[in-house]
């Protein structure tokens, strides 16, 4: 009696036409990972993104569960649901939001060392006057001036005493309001 798994020609790839049941379960773990993202987003957030109305309902509701169990279940709901999202789109416009964020902390450290370096060298102003011309140079020359005021009696402080710091957040606001402005 011919065996008929070994006689047809998908004996050959052991007759498997779908994907493994190991990589369905993966791709369902990294739905449910999904899930777990969308409900810790803020409500705007949320907005924003390309859900169905059921599954934006669905994880509203898990946002406002308390209970440990009933938000469990509800986000393994979200999870199930997520099967018929677009997750391509929705875990693009995440990513776009969290390289967003390091692209702005980027550029707050770049502005945290261009007023350190103000502060420390009088030849930098030069350099930044000729980067920005439009720039207010009497209003950074006076609060690089009253920062470093700041700087020497901040070292001349006792122990447990607040330094003060309202030039030194200052020259920091004047630094970012010239970078706003470029950029607009």
């Amino acid at each position: 009696m011919p065996n008929t798994f070994t006689d047809t020609p998908e004996s050959s790839d052991h007759g498997y036409d779908r994907p493994s049941k190991s990589q369905v379960k993966r791709e369902m773990l990294a739905l449910l990972d999904l899930g777990k993202q969308l409900v810790d987003l803020s409500p705007e957030r949320l907005k924003q993104l390309p859900l169905a109305e059921k599954l934006y309902d669905a994880v509203r509701l898990a946002q406002r569960t308390t209970s440990r169990e009933g938000r469990r279940r509800q986000i393994h709901f979200v999870g199930k649901l997520m099967r018929d999202a677009d997750a391509e789109a929705i875990r693009a416009q995440m990513d776009i939001w969290e390289n967003g964020s390091r692209e702005q902390t980027l550029a707050m450290h770049r502005l945290e060392t261009l007023r350190d370096l103000l502060l420390r060298d009088d030849d930098a102003l030069t350099g930044l006057l000729n980067e920005y011309p439009g720039a207010d140079a009497q209003r950074l020359r006076t609060l690089i001036r009253e920062g470093r005021k700041e700087a020497q009696a901040n070292e001349r402080l006792q122990a447990g005493q607040d330094p003060q710091r309202k030039h030194y957040r200052a020259l920091f606001q004047a630094l970012k309001s010239l970078d706003d402005t470029e950029q607009a």
